[in-house]
């Protein structure tokens, strides 16, 4: 019996492939509680502290049931080898600690290809720790991403392991929930970087974009339509690949529509927001929406993608759609919670007006988002 290292991208593996396991997180209750990995399938987690394997270590061994894998998560990796050789000595076979911490968990990118065809390829990148999506579209020999996270490598490795060059990142809009990584690409690889409104005035090097605007590969592949879709910043943006993709950062999302209080001024911005459900609800049902966060894994289909037709989005949120203006204002209202406080430093960084260290940074990062303007936040202000 010996202790041995995993990795998150095995971790999301043995989810998906609903092996039987068991997840010991050995970090404090709060920290537990704040973050933790989840899966798109029912699965046995725990929470037994570091601490107290430390100073009870027969009680908290004994909470750990014997006959099934343990897979150990801590902050950092060293309390989970430290737990992992307590079990080991303990007789418990098959114990397995976490490289590098739940950061790797939280920095995980999972792809899936989403069209392989018509000389292009589409390729959805969920982020399970964070719950959001990125994009890319690839011909032969060129890439566009579309709100790539700040693990830039993977983006980087992966557009060299299809032999394409990124030429151009777009920001959807000014990101509150975690630290983009559209400059740092445009920075190591001279891709081009573009943005809407909420970039004016930033640190960033964003060249700006009009509404209607399209962006071509050189060797063919799809159009690429920029709209502007003010509401849940004044400068988000909706892209529409090859007319049948869409791609609606915080916008629209399966299962409801972006928060538009996010940068204090709900009033305002629910109007915009309001305009822009109108618009973009007159598009094409046959669009197959790609969103830049889910609420769970019960919005993806069968071979976790997250996607369904604009007819089935709309009929999914028909109550939003339906509202007037003032209906729906009331209903951002309703709605409202207070935002991370981690927010507010989060936009100063991608704004690059504020630098961060890699330790600040992940501890920024991590986290589920809260971009959805949801019934759920009234549901619990009035439990």
């Amino acid at each position: 019996m010996t202790l041995s290292p995993y990795e998150a991208k095995e971790l999301f593996q043995w989810f998906t492939d609903k092996e039987d396991f068991l997840v010991l997180d050995v970090r404090n209750e709060k920290d537990f509680n704040r973050f933790q990995v989840e899966s798109p399938y029912p699965f046995n987690m725990m929470n037994v502290s570091y601490y107290d394997f430390m100073e009870i270590e027969e009680q908290s061994v004994a909470k750990v049931p014997k006959g099934k894998p343990v897979r150990i998560v801590c902050a950092k990796e060293g309390s989970a080898k430290y737990v992992g050789e307590i079990l080991v000595k303990h007789g418990f076979d098959d114990v397995r600690y976490l490289t590098g911490g739940i950061k790797t968990w939280g920095n995980l990118l999972v792809p899936r290809i989403v069209h392989d065809e018509d000389n292009y390829k589409l390729y959805q990148f969920i982020r399970p720790g964070k719950a959001s999506c990125s994009y890319g579209i690839c011909t032969d020999t060129e890439m566009m991403l579309v709100d790539p996270s700040r693990n830039i490598d993977f983006y980087i490795n992966f557009a060299k392991e299809k032999g394409c060059k990124i030429i151009k990142t777009f920001e959807s809009h000014l990101q509150a929930d975690y630290i983009a990584g559209s400059r740092q690409i445009a920075e190591k690889t001279g891709a081009d970087f573009f943005g809407g409104i909420d970039f004016d005035g930033t640190k960033t090097g964003a060249k700006s974009v009009t509404d209607q605007e399209i962006h071509n590969f050189s060797p063919g592949g799809p159009d690429v339509k920029i709209l502007l879709t003010p509401g849940h910043t004044p400068g988000s943006l909706t892209f529409i690949i090859d007319d049948t993709y869409m791609l609606s950062g915080d916008t629209v999302f399966i299962q409801s529509v972006g928060r538009p209080d996010l940068g204090g001024q709900a009033e305002s911005w629910s109007v915009m927001l309001y305009n822009t459900l109108q618009k973009v609800a007159k598009l094409d049902d046959s669009l197959l929406v790609l969103p830049g966060h889910y609420m769970d894994w019960s919005e993806a289909d069968e071979d976790l993608i997250f996607c369904l037709t604009f007819r089935q989005v709309k009929d999914r949120n028909k109550d939003v759609f339906a509202m007037d203006e003032k209906a729906f204002g009331q209903y951002i209202k309703d709605n409202m919670r207070p935002q991370p406080p981690e927010y507010a430093l989060v936009r100063l960084a991608n704004a690059n007006t504020e630098q961060y260290d890699d330790e600040r940074q992940e501890e920024l990062d991590l986290g589920k988002n809260e971009c959805a303007a949801t019934a759920y936040a009234k549901a619990q202000k009035d439990s």
